[in-house]
């Protein structure tokens, strides 16, 4: 009778413990990185009603009648404060200036309106999804724009909509912006 020679096969539970340790952090390793990869576009496609949902066209407003009212008389000294009450303080150009590929500024449209740059942590179906144009030709006319930046209040008898900061300027620096609003040149 010939003898059976039996050989050993590695087993896992053969391993040395530091080589068990490799393989099973390396095994893990490759487990995350599926289920990353697997779980970002679920989630992508689980939240895509919401981001669609989350934001609803500008809400109707009454435009105030600029034919009606008398513009307000404006100074260059007052067009200087209010450039630098939009600039500088208020920070309109953030909003409602358009931006460039790269996201800066678009120094050749400023004020005319924009893309909302600013967006909600959580989905708001009240949330602008454009800043209106209010360089050169305001929406409203002078009177209104002075009682939205006085009080808040647009001509609908609304409060403006986050991310628009409800100003409570004084009349003298209101006047001063809607003077600077109105001197700003659009480009061709």
């Amino acid at each position: 009778m010939k003898a059976r020679v039996i050989r050993k096969v590695p087993i896992a539970n053969d391993a040395p413990a530091n080589q068990k340790a490799d393989h099973g952090a390396s095994e893990q390793r490759r487990i995350s990185k599926r289920a990353v990869a697997l779980g970002i576009p679920v989630l992508l496609l689980l939240l895509y009603p919401y981001a669609v949902k989350g934001q609803a066209p500008p809400r109707p407003q009454k435009k105030g009648d600029k034919t009606s009212a008398a513009p307000l008389p404006s100074s260059n000294a007052e067009v200087a404060r209010g450039k630098y009450i939009v600039e500088n303080v208020a920070m309109c150009p953030q909003c409602h200036t358009p931006r460039d590929g790269n996201g800066a500024l678009d120094p050749s449209r400023p004020l005319d309106g924009a893309s909302e740059f600013f967006q909600p942590p959580h989905p708001d179906p009240n949330w602008p999804l454009k800043a209106p144009r209010i360089g050169g030709n305001p929406p409203a006319s002078d009177q209104d724009l002075v009682k939205l930046l006085t009080t808040g209040i647009w001509t609908d008898g609304k409060p403006l909509r986050l991310p628009m900061m409800p100003f409570r300027m004084n009349e003298a620096d209101a006047k001063a912006v809607v003077a600077y609003l109105k001197s700003v040149r659009q480009g061709p």
